[in-house]
């Protein structure tokens, strides 16, 4: 593979993934495209984008990772739970819903019960794929996660699965001693340096534009040992 690039939090915005595909001018057949989580939510085409996603890895060799907002989208199928109800439709939820179930959503009426029976019959690959997706990957220089890694564990690989897809301040301001850098997304940049654009910490790179916020969409692209950014404005 001639690059590597690194792309997190796209979220439903189905036009600026593509338009940042072809920006990078993207080529499945000398590029390894690894994609940091969170496909759905908040943006206005999560079910498209899942698809693309499932497509670049069945057919185009990406590595795609789990974030918590795919996590809770499948809790949201699979579980009966008021409280995750709630806390999907809270965070972004609504908008996935829509996107979901536009074809039989003829009245406001319509019971969030029903519509998640209409995506669990018929959009069960897609709720299993979401489910099997891998929290990290590694590779020769870099460690992926989708929201980071807990300093508490010697070894990262131990932390809890909520701590790959949930944490924040205790890993970006913690100062790590691992060998490899760390690529995460899910904290969006406006956080950590109050800019969109990708954020290069000790051992740490994020990468989240906040996309889904009006902002844009990062790919980092690692190349010959060097790095080079590029973006879509949403």
């Amino acid at each position: 593979m001639k690059r590597t690039l690194m792309i997190s939090d796209i979220h439903g915005c189905i036009d600026p993934f593509n338009d940042l595909l072809k920006k990078i001018e993207y080529d499945s057949s000398r590029d390894q495209l690894i994609l940091i989580g969170d496909y759905v939510d908040r943006g206005p085409n999560s079910r498209e984008v899942v698809d693309r996603v499932i497509d670049l890895v069945e057919n185009h060799r990406v590595i795609a990772l789990r974030g918590n907002h795919d996590q809770r989208f499948v809790d949201l199928v699979r579980q009966n739970s008021s409280e995750i109800q709630h806390k999907f439709m809270d965070h972004g939820g609504r908008e996935t819903i829509k996107s979901y179930c536009s074809d039989i959503m003829t009245n406001a009426a319509e019971s969030l019960e029903s519509l998640i029976c209409h995506i669990r019959g018929q959009y069960s690959k897609h709720i299993s794929f979401l489910s099997q997706l891998p929290l990290h990957y590694e590779d020769e220089k870099h460690i992926y996660v989708h929201a980071g890694i807990n300093p508490a564990y010697p070894n990262w690989k131990e932390q809890p699965d909520y701590d790959f897809m949930y944490i924040k301040g205790a890993f970006y301001q913690a100062n790590l001693q691992l060998e490899k850098t760390v690529v995460f997304g899910h904290t969006r940049t406006v956080e950590l340096h109050n800019s969109p654009n990708i954020w290069f910490g000790q051992g740490k790179i994020g990468i989240d534009g906040g996309c889904a916020y009006g902002l844009q969409l990062n790919c980092l692209i690692y190349e010959d040992g060097k790095y080079k950014t590029e973006s879509i404005k949403r």
